[in-house]
């Protein structure tokens, strides 16, 4: 093979630089597709937990939380941050704010 293909902007462009342009042109779609592959991963693994969190709820509850009872349970947890992080305390998720100097 040998000659040269006419670019967009009609310069000619020799085999090699052609076979770079779709290599470069090949990976972006691999790494496109990667990202959605990773993006697919997270959002299967953020509904899992969503799912187990919603499970834990109602086992502790007995019974199943239906959606108008979500501003309750949003507001009642809430309260509790208020009043003392007491959520926060619980799930050992509070921040240390008060960092005593050595």
């Amino acid at each position: 093979m040998g000659g040269a293909v006419e670019s967009v902007l009609g310069c000619p462009i020799e085999e090699d630089e052609q076979e770079s342009i779709e290599a470069t042109k090949k990976l972006i779609a691999q790494r496109k597709e990667l990202e959605k592959r990773k993006k697919a991963e997270e959002s299967k693994k953020r509904t899992h937990r969503l799912c187990q969190i919603g499970g834990a709820v109602e086992s502790v509850l007995g019974c199943p939380i239906e959606e108008e009872d979500l501003p309750k349970l949003i507001g009642f947890l809430k309260r509790q941050e208020t009043n003392g992080k007491f959520f926060s305390k619980a799930m050992q998720k509070e921040l240390v704010t008060d960092m005593e100097e050595v």
